[in-house]
């Protein structure tokens, strides 16, 4: 028995049955004397609904989830360069590749549908989570503000007051009047634009917080019931144990009485007999 073999079970098998599964494997390790080993997998987390069917990609080889790493890696580059024009081609295959993905995975509600999109994404995002999706190993996700870069496939690249090449080298027609009024009212509209999509994203900010704060909570809550679940397991054990020491002590208990039954018997029948003879 070794921690990788172990891991890839548990973490490969049937999501119902994991705790039951780590308890005999914990137990099968300590049996075998290896309490360090014990201990590692004991700490093994159930993963979540979402997690465990991410973790079912990878176990299936799929390519369209080691395409998502890669293309996680390709935006943090972009990113980096602060190149917009492939930052927003990059995002645009991110959305594509993940509605792809939930389009081909079994039917689900909506609730684990958001969740797995949400871990994919997460998978795109962080290069940590990207490693555990693609070694099957997740257990949950880690929400982080993944916005700061994300977004900017959205926007325009950072405007330098250079004129473009191509607008330098060629003579431009002459301009028709300014309208000062359509201006106006177009910069009123960009502005209420910008107050939307910041009350947007603040609002998105705040929700995923609550978010994370919940999932915080599940998995904090989830581990206290494993942990009190392995501890009654371990006292149904022990009182087994007991319930058949208790048997076998009062069956010793009954041969011992009658064994004493029937030398009292005999000894009142030696005494009779001794008074009898005088």
């Amino acid at each position: 028995m070794d921690f990788d073999t172990v891991a890839g079970e548990l973490y490969g098998g049937d999501l119902a049955e994991f705790v039951s599964a780590r308890t005999k494997a914990v137990k099968a390790a300590k049996a075998a004397g290896d309490a360090e080993l014990a201990k590692r997998i004991q700490q093994l987390r159930k993963p979540t609904t979402a997690a465990a069917i991410v973790n079912g990609l990878a176990r299936d080889d799929s390519d369209q989830l080691s395409e998502l790493a890669e293309l996680g890696t390709e935006l943090r580059e972009a990113h980096t360069r602060l190149a917009g024009d492939d930052l927003r081609a990059l995002t645009r295959r991110r959305g594509e590749l993940v509605r792809r993905i939930l389009h081909e995975l079994p039917s689900m509600s909506d609730t684990v549908s958001r969740e797995v999109e949400a871990t994919l994404e997460a998978v795109a995002a962080d290069p940590d989570t990207a490693a555990l999706a693609l070694a099957g190993r997740l257990t949950s996700v880690a929400h982080q503000d993944t916005d700061q870069w994300f977004s900017l496939a959205a926007s325009a690249p950072t405007a330098t007051g250079k004129r473009p090449a191509k607008l330098v080298e060629k003579a431009e027609p002459a301009r028709p009047k300014r309208d000062h009024r359509r201006e106006e009212r177009e910069a009123e509209d960009r502005a209420k634009a910008r107050a939307e999509r910041e009350r947007l994203r603040k609002e998105t900010a705040e929700r995923e917080k609550e978010r994370a704060t919940a999932e915080r909570d599940l998995v904090r809550t989830e581990r206290a019931a494993e942990q009190a679940t392995a501890r009654v397991d371990d006292l149904r054990e022990r009182l087994a144990e007991a319930e058949e020491r208790a048997e076998r002590a009062t069956a010793a208990f009954q041969a011992a009485k009658a064994a004493f039954d029937e030398a009292d018997a005999a000894a009142a029948a030696a005494r009779k007999a001794a008074d009898a003879a005088r």
